[in-house]
């Protein structure tokens, strides 16, 4: 097997990524303080076409040459917001009629592998901060909780590695069909 070229690849222009069709889905960063892991969130919402990134409270917005090394130019073809809180993300999202899921484990989460997005309803997922998780006001404020299971002895991922699995699951229903 050969190893394809990027230039063979024919990936999207950043004009034409920003007119190309979005999976329905909002990824909202609350208290990320890695602007590397701010980065990876770009790269990986570039790669599955996410409609947006709302950034809150301390994650850091572009530009930033930390974001930038990670994200490779993703954060000027993802669209992105900033609020002051997630609380306030959330907020506005649910008046434009998103459901919101918070990545958190908490009594009654949604384990990923019982969990199938439907077409054609906008979301917004909420990744929390990489030592405290998502604050417990946006969990209550969220339509539901999301848990990704875990076999090993850690009690949790990296924020970007989780943001990367929750996004693939998303788009393996809504996109990639």
């Amino acid at each position: 097997m050969r190893k394809i070229r990027t230039i063979e690849m024919e990936r999207l222009s950043v004009e034409e990524f920003r007119e190309a069709e979005k999976m329905p889905l909002i990824v909202v960063l609350d208290d990320v303080r890695s602007m590397y892991n701010v980065g990876s969130v770009f790269r990986t919402c570039d790669a599955f076409r996410v409609e947006a990134v709302y950034l809150c409270g301390i994650s850091c917005t572009p530009p930033a040459t930390e974001i930038h090394k990670t994200a490779l130019g993703a954060e000027d073809s993802v669209s992105w917001k900033y609020f002051k809180t997630a609380l306030e993300a959330v907020e506005e999202l649910k008046k434009e009629g998103y459901t919101v899921y918070s990545i958190e484990q908490v009594e009654h989460s949604t384990k990923l592998q019982k969990f199938t997005p439907i077409l054609g309803k906008k979301c917004a997922i909420v990744m929390g901060n990489e030592v405290k998780g998502v604050h417990q006001e946006v969990v209550d404020a969220s339509d539901g909780c999301l848990e990704i299971p875990q076999l090993g002895t850690k009690h949790s991922m990296n924020v970007s590695v989780t943001a990367g699995i929750i996004i693939y699951k998303f788009a393996e229903t809504l996109m990639l069909k």
